[in-house]
């Protein structure tokens, strides 16, 4: 789809979108076990949780905001302990309420993993430790398991009734 039928396809829904500002909402980097934890063999075991909500600012305008922690353990000590909240602000209108839920819930997140990834990166370079490149994330494969997690409860009581 080129430009032109994207813009006219935006205006016959009346959908709006628009990215008013991205910004690190909290950061934090820890090194619990160091010095001496730079005198080990870096064979690390890192673990990533997600998480995304969202708050309605003002009608159509929403903050969203997308958080990350990186751990980095070798064993039973941590390396390191990364957090980040990176949020954004959106303005989203004219939707359906459907639509809306999967803007907040994968689009908005989307659009804020690279800059939360660079962060991480640039935070876990700045401890001295090796590289760290996080993978990409389906944000919308996430929002479709969690959707069907929030109706399976509702499909066994009707099931069990």
């Amino acid at each position: 789809m080129n430009e032109e039928t994207q813009d006219v396809a935006a205006q016959e829904s009346g959908a709006q979108f628009t990215i008013q500002r991205i910004y690190t909402k909290d950061v934090s980097f820890e090194t619990p076990n160091s010095p001496a934890i730079f005198q080990k063999e870096w064979t690390p075991e890192v673990k990533l949780d997600l998480d995304t909500r969202s708050n309605k600012l003002d009608e159509g305008v929403f903050e969203v905001v997308l958080a990350l922690t990186v751990t980095a353990s070798l064993g039973e000590e941590t390396a390191f302990l990364c957090e980040i909240q990176q949020a954004g602000i959106f303005t989203i209108a004219d939707v359906e309420e459907v639509q809306l839920a999967h803007m907040l819930g994968a689009f908005c997140p989307n659009v804020l993993f690279p800059y939360a990834r660079e962060a991480v990166s640039n935070l876990v370079n700045r401890g001295t430790f090796p590289q760290l490149n996080l993978a990409p994330v389906n944000f919308d494969a996430l929002f479709a398991q969690y959707m069907q997690q929030r109706t399976a409860p509702a499909d066994q009581v009707t099931a069990d009734a």
